[in-house]
């Protein structure tokens, strides 16, 4: 979007329509206190050329992913995307018209949104899913305002695997809602399910990541059975790509899935915009938040689609809204639709397989390397926890300066743990170079 400053003429005829005297005489609402009073250390203004300039100027200081080996991953995967992706979610009447809650939102964007859903619905078991949400950390806040609307118990239990991100922003969801969050332990790299039993019976819902942050995979249907007919939900949270070499969160048991979206067709871009995914059972729809799509026919039998469902409390549900979510990531959506309809299920179970062959052959080699080791285990499909002889932060930091990325476990107490993940678009070549890389802080 481009800025398009107004002359001092047009400001002070602007003023003279109003009846008002001065740009100051709008500003008194706001209170002189919390006025800006010092100068904002960006210097005197510049023309658009020159702002330009220095623009690019600094943006070529920037290493960019494509020119390194990226092997960060924490929820955010650097995926091949095809071009087609950017084409068709390009296109005038799906970029400049997505909004998907305006009452004449068109049969276009519905459709998407309908077959999105299904699609989720079909990588998840889940039998409904909403039109996508903010991101994969609020969806999993969601889900747990959800459990709590729909048990009426107050106690949601967190595994203490989960991003620490998402830890962080259900925390902040949840602060004025009267709930106790409790964080279930952790053993050996996989949550501690055995605590459940000590809360089972006032417990809202059970927050599992598989695989989890440090990339194991964990067992949603054991907590499924911990938690028993007590009525307590489980939120099977889960990177959508990887379910399909998982039994799906439905058919372990889970309640409620939730994901982040961004691996399916979105690009890394400082955090977002992403899309939040959540699917559920059926009797559990009335508590869903934000928006589904149906199909139906009209009134000479011809197929159409429709807004089905909204929690908005914009909307007729007003004060028993289940969420003030306001709108979704329509676009993100678009381009996870375009992108799935495109790879199919045999070519993304392809795609993961390749992944998880990688991720294993990279780990293999590391094992070799005196003082590097996996600490969990195997049970991994293209991300995985490395300890390491010296300090973790020193061994990221010199490999940046190669252009090797990767990173540190957040909440690591002892700096020896690394995570590594492996896409598609890691080549032997790149792993090779980690390797002797790591090889060379070995001897260090």
């Amino acid at each position: 979007m481009q800025f398009i400053p107004i002359t001092p003429e047009i400001e002070n005829e602007m003023l003279r329509q109003m009846g008002i005297p001065s740009i100051e005489d709008i500003l008194n609402i706001i209170p002189e206190p919390i006025r800006l009073k010092h100068e904002m250390g960006i210097g005197e203004g510049l023309s658009e050329f020159d702002l330009w300039t220095e623009s690019k100027k600094r943006s070529l200081t920037n290493v960019h992913a494509s020119e390194g080996m990226l092997f960060m991953g924490g929820g955010a995967y650097d995926h091949y995307i095809p071009a087609v992706v950017d084409f068709i979610s390009g296109r005038s009447e799906f970029y400049t018209a997505y909004t998907p809650y305006q009452a004449e939102v068109s049969q276009g964007t519905l459709q998407v949104m309908y077959e999105f859903q299904s699609m989720i619905c079909e990588l998840s078991g889940m039998e409904v899913a909403n039109a996508s949400l903010f991101d994969g950390a609020s969806a999993v806040a969601e889900a747990c305002s959800m459990a709590l609307s729909a048990t009426g118990k107050k106690i949601v239990a967190l595994s203490g695997l989960l991003h620490p991100s998402t830890i962080e922003v259900v925390k902040t969801y949840l602060q004025n809602r009267n709930v106790e969050i409790i964080n279930l332990p952790v053993d050996h790299g996989k949550t501690d399910i055995t605590s459940i039993a000590d809360n089972v019976d006032d417990v809202a819902c059970v927050v599992i990541q598989s695989p989890n942050y440090y990339g194991v995979i964990e067992d949603w249907t054991a907590v499924s059975t911990a938690l028993g007919d007590k009525k307590g939900l489980l939120i099977a949270v889960s990177n959508p790509l990887d379910m399909v070499m998982l039994k799906s969160p439905g058919d372990c048991g889970a309640h409620i899935y939730v994901g982040e979206g961004q691996s399916l067709g979105n690009p890394l871009s400082y955090g977002g915009p992403y899309l939040g995914l959540m699917a559920t059972r059926m009797n559990l729809v009335r508590k869903m938040p934000g928006r589904i799509s149906g199909k139906t026919t009209d009134v000479d039998g011809k197929e159409g689609f429709v807004l089905t469902f909204q929690t908005r409390e914009q909307h007729i549900r007003r004060e028993n809204a289940t969420s003030n979510i306001c709108t979704n990531q329509g676009l993100m959506a678009l381009r996870a639709t375009i992108y799935l309809t495109l790879m199919g299920k045999e070519n993304i179970k392809s795609l993961m397989k390749l992944c998880f062959n990688k991720a294993h052959y990279l780990a293999d080699q590391i094992i070799k390397i005196p003082g590097f080791q996996i600490p969990f285990g195997k049970q991994f499909i293209k991300e995985f926890a490395v300890t390491t002889p010296v300090s973790a932060r020193d061994i990221v930091d010199t490999a940046e300066k190669e252009e090797i990325f990767f990173s540190i476990a957040e909440g690591d107490q002892t700096d020896r743990l690394i995570l590594l993940a492996v896409t598609e678009k890691r080549s032997k070549k790149e792993m090779d170079t980690l390797i002797q890389f790591l090889r060379k802080q070995s001897v260090r």
